[in-house]
């Protein structure tokens, strides 16, 4: 089985490196490519107010650019010359997930845990690639140096994975603190889904053809949902009077997070399923713009 199918990269690389200087030049696009990204995100959060995601994307893009700099002394030392953009031969693999962008900027409910998740899967799919380069090159100075880059992300993955746990902890206490405080400030997950179920029928009265169709469907499909949750997780009141775009993200979420802490085969399922619909329900809400 090739190697890029069994990491995060989603498909094979584009083209094959033939010297050490291609090789730079390749890395030099690459992370310079993720640190602009970030960069974009952290402007973009710091637009919208959300402070503490602006300034974790902004530690991201500076690790990025450290990266870079890591790479142009790399090249320096090696060859005796900066980077080449005009060495790169072929369009470089997307590092950055498909799509993370727009769901940083457009989800509502994204937290510095979501976002260092996602910037997980970046390094990883970075590791992947080197990883298959340096498995199917021939060449063997690029072999190493592949090898090398690999290693580096790997440290990378290592180190975000350390931030995000951090992040994790931070979140799940403070969410812990907000329920021990007040049961009173939580609601019933399938009072929620009823309460979509209310939303959705009120967005087909003001649509028509098939989006009507489809969100009758949906909002059918919630009232089940109410039925099948109903008294099993709780989330925050405030979400009753939330929109439809915002209560369905909430309840995938919720779904999702209660689905990695289940012990039980039926708990288990039951929130997979749930979880499944949800993402599923979302996504399609999204696509109405």
């Amino acid at each position: 089985m090739l190697l890029s199918r069994t990491l995060s990269l989603k498909s094979e690389p584009a083209g094959n490196l033939h010297s050490i200087d291609e090789l730079f030049a390749l890395a030099n696009a690459m992370e310079q490519e993720a640190a602009d990204r970030y960069d974009e995100l952290s402007g973009e959060m710091q637009r919208q107010g959300r402070l503490d995601l602006a300034d974790v994307f902004a530690r991201l893009a500076a690790a990025e650019r450290e990266h870079v700099d890591s790479v142009a002394q790399w090249s320096q030392a090696r060859t005796g010359r900066a980077p080449d953009a005009s060495l790169v031969r072929w369009q470089p693999p997307e590092t950055f997930e498909p799509g993370a962008a727009r769901e940083i900027q457009d989800s509502r409910l994204m937290t510095p845990y979501r976002a260092l998740s996602m910037a997980v899967r970046n390094e990883e799919r970075a590791f992947a690639f080197w990883s298959y380069l340096a498995a199917f090159n021939d060449v063997p100075e690029v072999k190493r140096a592949s090898e090398a880059m690999a290693r580096e992300e790997l440290g990378h993955v290592a180190t975000l994975r350390k931030e995000r746990r951090r992040a994790y902890h931070l979140e799940t206490d403070a969410r812990r603190a907000a329920s021990v405080a007040s049961d009173a400030c939580t609601i019933d997950a399938g009072r929620l889904e009823r309460r979509l179920a209310e939303l959705l029928d009120a967005m087909a009265v003001r649509a028509a053809g098939r989006p009507a169709d489809r969100l009758r469907e949906l909002a059918r499909e919630a009232a089940a949902m109410a039925s099948d949750v109903a008294g099993l997780l709780r989330l925050p009141a405030e979400l009753a009077q939330a929109d439809a775009a915002v209560l369905a993200e909430a309840l995938a979420d919720a779904y999702l997070e209660h689905a990695e802490r289940a012990t039980e085969s039926d708990r288990l399922g039951l929130m997979l399923r749930l979880a499944s619909q949800a993402i599923a329900r979302l996504a399609w809400l999204r696509s109405l713009g």
